[in-house]
């Protein structure tokens, strides 16, 4: 079984919307996941719950009791454990991240998600974890060329020494949507934001399940 930790310091960042469309994405390729919310606002739990057909499963808790969830989560059998942690809690994180095979930090292209990003790397790092940077709810490409704010938060995470993603999730409507009816992206007629999102869920979890997180 591995664990993925999805890590955002900066409230709003997508952090949740991220984990949720992983747990879902996992249920979707037919992988045994479970949801693990450490947000004391339990916006994933409330998510799984709007959700009307064959919602992925998941426990609300908290940083002392996920080792113990993680163990009875692998007993079970399960394949997959993503843990939605809450922002600007370092001892909550922390909890997670030491039992993560892989982080995934979601920061969108602003100064304060960035500043936020430092602490979490630094936190990330001393802990001795894998780590890929996301980049959110950015704005699209014109004619092909990426806007300043993406360029530079690309090269303020290049400087950080973090691996980014190779896609990028842009600042698309349907994201939150889809998350008000408990549906992932990937099921929406969205053609842009289903390719986005299971591009960028495969990319996670062949790296995470390779072993190589």
């Amino acid at each position: 079984m591995r664990t993925i930790a999805v890590v955002a310091r900066k409230g709003g960042s997508g952090k949740t919307t991220l984990a949720f469309h992983l747990a879902m994405a996992a249920k979707i390729r037919d992988r045994k996941v479970l949801l693990a919310d450490i947000d004391p606002q339990r916006s994933a739990s409330e998510t799984c719950r709007h959700r009307i057909k064959n919602p992925p499963d998941f426990a609300e808790t908290s940083g002392s009791k996920l080792f113990a969830l993680q163990m009875a989560t692998r007993r079970n059998g399960g394949e997959l454990l993503i843990i939605d942690t809450a922002a600007g809690s370092d001892e909550e994180t922390a909890s997670a991240i030491v039992l993560a095979d892989l982080c995934v930090m979601v920061v969108r292209p602003t100064f304060l998600d960035l500043a936020a990003a430092i602490q979490t790397t630094d936190m990330v790092r001393r802990l001795r974890k894998p780590v890929i940077a996301v980049l959110n709810q950015a704005p699209s490409p014109r004619t092909g060329v990426e806007p300043p704010t993406v360029t530079r938060a690309l090269k303020a995470l290049e400087i950080l020494r973090l691996p980014v993603a190779p896609v990028i999730l842009r600042s698309r409507t349907i994201y939150q949507t889809a998350l008000e009816s408990g549906m992932s992206a990937e099921e929406c007629e969205d053609a842009l934001a289903s390719g986005e999102i299971g591009q960028l869920v495969d990319f996670i979890f062949r790296l995470v399940l390779s072993g190589k997180g």
